[in-house]
């Protein structure tokens, strides 16, 4: 389990994360909802042990996660951040096959053996790039760079994925396709994964479990039907908002209500 507990951090006597309390659970994806500045990107990568704590816990295995070395992290959480710098040009199968860093030697030195070959080969074909294995990261177009930056995450094995506005920038085909991935490797995997992003509606559609956080702390934590509600959404965003159910899923619908 990955769990944050009471989980505050803050910085230059500014608190970005106040007291949250968090599980992720096998199988399930929690979306991580709220305004610009509501702590979301703090509070993901502290649960990767990135970002120091001022008090409370975050624990991997019922263990601080501050006592397990970074290869160890490596192989469990799996991070998906905003931006994938890349310094040097790579194929997209040497993009991709970074994500096996932490299962080689100690040593840090080594090639690259059958099972990371492997291991690489299955992703690429889940996200549906094999036949853009040989091509340049930097040639690829936004949705594609954005499908192998998730396939070098899956291909760490990671049981957790901290995932921190993987649709960004991306159209709504390739938005549903990055999240169906992610779906279908905690339905067959048994992976949890943990969502930022600033679509409602794709996080209604996709995450079994929605926490909602203004100024740091958590406003509600719960199902999506619980947490997007519209009170609850004027009170933190300050927009009026009708919210029915999706007329084919059933899922909480959001849509913003301009009056004259």
């Amino acid at each position: 389990m990955l769990e944050a507990r009471d989980l505050t951090i803050s910085y230059n006597d500014r608190v970005a994360v106040s007291n949250v309390t968090l599980s992720l659970e096998a199988g399930e994806i929690t979306a991580l909802v709220g305004p610009n500045g509501a702590g979301k990107s703090t509070l993901l990568r502290s649960l990767n042990g990135q970002v120091a704590r001022t008090s409370g816990e975050a624990l991997l295995d019922g263990q601080p996660i501050e006592k397990y070395n970074r290869r160890t992290i490596g192989r469990r959480v799996a991070v998906v951040a905003q931006e994938a710098e890349l310094r040097f040009p790579v194929t997209v199968l040497e993009f991709v096959l970074g994500g096996r860093f932490a299962w080689g030697p100690n040593s840090g030195w080594g090639w690259e053996t059958e099972t990371d070959l492997r291991v690489a080969a299955e992703v690429l074909a889940e996200t549906e790039l094999m036949e853009l294995s040989g091509r340049l990261m930097n040639e690829l177009s936004g949705g594609e760079r954005q499908r192998a930056v998730l396939a070098r995450a899956l291909a760490t094995e990671a049981s957790f994925l901290l995932l921190d506005e993987p649709t960004a920038n991306l159209d709504l085909s390739h938005q549903a396709t990055l999240l169906a991935l992610v779906r279908n490797r905690c339905d067959k995997r048994q992976a949890s994964a943990l969502v930022v992003t600033h679509d409602l509606n794709l996080a209604a559609q996709f995450a079994d479990r929605i926490l909602l956080m203004r100024d740091g702390k958590v406003v509600r934590l719960g199902k999506p039907e619980e947490v997007l509600t519209p009170q609850l959404l004027n009170e933190v965003f300050g927009v009026e908002v009708l919210v029915d159910a999706h007329p084919i899923s059933g899922a909480p619908r959001v849509t913003p209500i301009r009056r004259n």
